[in-house]
Order: C-alpha cells, then sequence, then structure tokens
C-alpha cells in the first residue's frame, strides 16, 4: 500500500508542498463572501443538536465552531429550514422567523472569530421528509409532483402555482434573515434530493404547468427564487447552488426514470447564473435521493441500518417493507451488495470529472463563478490535484472533517491524517444520527487496546459536541 503521508504524493511529481501551496492559496467570489483563506469548505452536515421548535442550540455553536477551529476557509451550515413544514428532520435550527437571527448571528461570530466565513444553507424537504414531527402528520408535504418518495413511500402532494409563489418567499424571507444576522451568504440545496431537486429532476417533476416540462421549464422555480432573494438582499450578498451533476435517479428501481443528465445540468446551471445576476458559485453533488450511493459514497453498515432505521417506521409506507429487508440476513447481504454496485469503485473525487464539465461551461460564460465539489475528499494530493487540473475551484468535506476536525491543519503539514485515523467512509455517523449525537463512531479510529478503552474514547468524543456546555457547571456543596 502507497503511504499517503510522505514528502511526495503518491503517482505524483509533485511534492507535499507544491500541494498545499495549491490547498491553501486564497479564494477570491465576486460577492461579498469575498476572499476565503483556503479551498477547504466544511460541506452542509450537523446533528440534531437544536431545540425542537426550531431555535439553536449551545451544541450546534460548539459544532460550527469545531470546525472553523481546524481551519476550514468556510463552513455550510446544515440544511436550515425555511419553514416547519419543510424541515428534514427534527430538532435543527431554522430560519423561518425573525425571532431566529440572534442566534444565527451568535454562530456566525464564532465562526468568524477563527478566520472562517459561513453559508447558511437554506431547504426544504419537499416529499424528502424523514422526521417530520408532530406539526406534519396531518397533511402531504409539498412537492413537485403527487407521487411519493420510492425509498421511504413518503406521502405528497404538487403544490398549487400559489403554494410555489409562497415557498419562493420563504427562501427570499431567509436569505433577508441570513444577511441581517451578519452570516457571508446563504445556499439553496437543490440536490439530493430535497424540494428543489424534485422541481429540477426530469426523473420527479411530472407537472404540467410552466414548472414542468424541458430543462427550462423545471428550472423555473429556483430561477424566481434567486431574482426574490437579490431583491431583498441585492447583488452584493453571496448566494450558491448545491445542485446533482446528474441525478441518478433509477438507482434503486432501474424502472424509475434516471432523471437530469450532465448536459441538462450545465444548461440548468447557464440559466441560473441570469445574466450575471444569478448565482455567484456552484456546489456539486450527486443523486436524487439521501441517502445515495453517490453521495454520501462509501459503505453502508447494515448493522447500524437495522439498529436506527425503525425511527423512519410511521414516515412513508414503503418503510416498513425496508425495515424488513434490512432485517434478513439475505436481505441485508443484497442490499449492501447492490448499495456498493451501485456507488461504484471510486470514493475519494467520486464527482470531480462531472464538476470539470461544470466549471469549464459556467466560466466560459463567467469566469468569476467559482465551481466546488464534494466527494470523500482527505488526502492533499487528490484535492491539489483536482485544483491544478482545473476540475474544481474547491472541495466540500464532511464526514472526513468529522473524523478529524483539524484535517485542514493536517493537510497543511502531510498528505492525509496519521495511518489508522482517516476517515473510512463506513457512514456510521450518517445512520447514527437518527437517534444519537452526529460524530464518529468508527471503532478502529479510537486509541485504546482493548474495545473498553476504544468505545470510551468514541464516547468521549462523540459528546464533545456538548462541551463547553451552556452555562459551567458548580460544586453543589460550595453553594
Amino acid at each position: 500500500m502507497l503511504d499517503d503521508t510522505g514528502p511526495t504524493s503518491p503517482n505524483s511529481d509533485h511534492t507535499h508542498e507544491d500541494n498545499a501551496d495549491v490547498i491553501f492559496n486564497p479564494l477570491t467570489f465576486r460577492s461579498g463572501l469575498g476572499e476565503l483563506k483556503n479551498r477547504i469548505i466544511r460541506s452542509n452536515i450537523s446533528g440534531m443538536f437544536d431545540d425542537y421548535n426550531g431555535h439553536g442550540g449551545n451544541a450546534r455553536v460548539n459544532w460550527e465552531t469545531k470546525f472553523a477551529k481546524g481551519g476550514c476557509g468556510a463552513i455550510i451550515s446544515s440544511y436550515t429550514p425555511v419553514t416547519v413544514k419543510g424541515r428534514i428532520l427534527t430538532r435543527y435550527a431554522m430560519i423561518d422567523d425573525d425571532d431566529k437571527i440572534p442566534f444565527w448571528e451568535m454562530v456566525g461570530k464564532s465562526v468568524h472569530h477563527h478566520g472562517s466565513k459561513f453559508i447558511m444553507q437554506l431547504s426544504h424537504s419537499g416529499r424528502q421528509q424523514d422526521l417530520s414531527g408532530f406539526e406534519n402528520i396531518h397533511h402531504k408535504v409539498l412537492s413537485s409532483t403527487n407521487h411519493k418518495d420510492y425509498f421511504h413511500g413518503i406521502l405528497c402532494k404538487a403544490a398549487t402555482q400559489d403554494e410555489i409563489k409562497d415557498l419562493v418567499q420563504l427562501f427570499a424571507n431567509g436569505a433577508r434573515r441570513a444577511q441581517q444576522a451578519g452570516l457571508d451568504g446563504v445556499e439553496l440545496h437543490g440536490a439530493n434530493g430535497y424540494l428543489i431537486t424534485q422541481f429540477l429532476s426530469s426523473g420527479i417533476n411530472d407537472r404540467t404547468d410552466r414548472y414542468g416540462g424541458d430543462w427550462e421549464a423545471r428550472a423555473q422555480f429556483v430561477l424566481e427564487i434567486i431574482r426574490a432573494i437579490r431583491e431583498k438582499c441585492g447583488q452584493e450578498f453571496h448566494v450558491q447552488m448545491k445542485i446533482n451533476a446528474v441525478d441518478f435517479n433509477s438507482w434503486l428501481y432501474p424502472w424509475q426514470k434516471p432523471g437530469n443528465t450532465l448536459d441538462e445540468t450545465v444548461n440548468i446551471c447557464k440559466l441560473l447564473m441570469d445574466g450575471g445576476k444569478g448565482f455567484d458559485a456552484f456546489h456539486v453533488s450527486m443523486g436524487s435521493t439521501f441517502p445515495h450511493p453517490t453521495n454520501p459514497p462509501g459503505d453502508l453498515p447494515m448493522q447500524d441500518v437495522v439498529r436506527w432505521y425503525d425511527v423512519m417506521l410511521n414516515q412513508g409506507v414503503r418503510a416498513k417493507m425496508n425495515y424488513r429487508i434490512f432485517s434478513n440476513w439475505f436481505g441485508r447481504w443484497f442490499f449492501h451488495r447492490y448499495w456498493l454496485w451501485r456507488r461504484g469503485p471510486k470514493v475519494e473525487g467520486i464527482g470531480e470529472d462531472y464538476s470539470a464539465v461544470i466549471k469549464k461551461a459556467v466560466q466560459e460564460v463567467d469566469k468569476d463563478i467559482p465551481v466546488m465539489v464534494t466527494g470523500g475528499w482527505q488526502h492533499a494530493h487528490r484535492i491539489a490535484d483536482a485544483i491544478r487540473s482545473g476540475r474544481c475551484d474547491a472541495v466540500t468535506i464532511a464526514r472526513a472533517l468529522i473524523a478529524n476536525n483539524d484535517l485542514p491543519q493536517i493537510l497543511q503539514r502531510q498528505n492525509a491524517p496519521d495511518k489508522g485515523k482517516e476517515c473510512t467512509h463506513c457512514n456510521k455517523c450518517l445512520l447514527n444520527d437518527l437517534e444519537n449525537p452526529l460524530g464518529c463512531y468508527e471503532m478502529s479510529r479510537y486509541d485504546g487496546t482493548t474495545f473498553e478503552q476504544k468505545y470510551e474514547a468514541m464516547i468521549k468524543e462523540v459528546n464533545s459536541v456538548y462541551y463547553p456546555p451552556t452555562y459551567p457547571y458548580h460544586d453543589v456543596s460550595e453553594v
């Protein structure tokens, strides 16, 4: 096996110093976001750390701050609901009301203190509403279609044109609140199966009105959102778009429509640039559901699927069938093998070839539009090569930063985390998040000679998000 920690990158003529120069060369945006100190951006990921009613909690401040301390150039919040009717999971801080502004202002200030930028990701679940909460149990969530989500079977209804107008304003008001909170920008979550994907994707959107049909009609919803945001926030406020390069909508059931192709996505991105008045950057991902074999690419630990998927049983009409499959040894084995086959052999940099095409296309129109890409990054030589070759301008990272919060600082010193400390892309973090604090649950990464020692080290690290606590502890005997 190649040693990824040496001074020269594997299979490369470039030294680690060469690669570090590429990664830690500042990236400048044309918008008010300004300059990032490096090309490593924390992608959208966060746990259910907050109050049930959508007010932010102390743990989220700690969570976002730890990655700023670790050296990320920017942090993208996880999906921040613009309305309780569109939340994806419960206990996520929302941006549905002005009373949320002070909390997000505190988050921004904490991140800024460590030299990082903070970008709020505005989201709406649409039909992909994993944990809806009691507010949503008596109505079908809005989508582009009347057809249920084909993975969990979550019911929905096609939004009327009046409801679409309301949705547009919800996103615009969310952006306005983020701006008032002093955040550096917002990102629209238009990938991975959520509401905007449901409008953009030819595999999901079956409308016959002006919001359905060809790629241009399917993009009208997003075009109206970005124009509404510009009207409220102005041209200088940074707005970027997370988008699927390719939907791969038929990954689970081959009879489903495949969804958007790369050519369609290129055309959509150009349209959404809106003659220089649209998006300031694009964040490239893949997959029309979440989870999806291509996002997050990696393994699917079936033991954890069985242990934690039960929270989904009341969320969709297909969840019980899924649980029976996952609980059966053969069903587990088959689904796992199918998942890995549909993912393919590549994990790190899985989307870089797609982002290269998108980057070339959009920068032919406007050279000042950066393109970032997610996909299992954690080696300096791989990141630098993707940037150096023009396949992207920056990379976004989530799981590898959960494993090593200080990954940017590590990559400044060496090519990768030390042996045994790399992210294994096992995806245990994401499955545990359904019921437990978000963190790294891969026992092999923790120090200790016995299972008990490793387990205690894991618990301490996972719970570190709760420290420092909201209020300092005192010895009550001294009171």
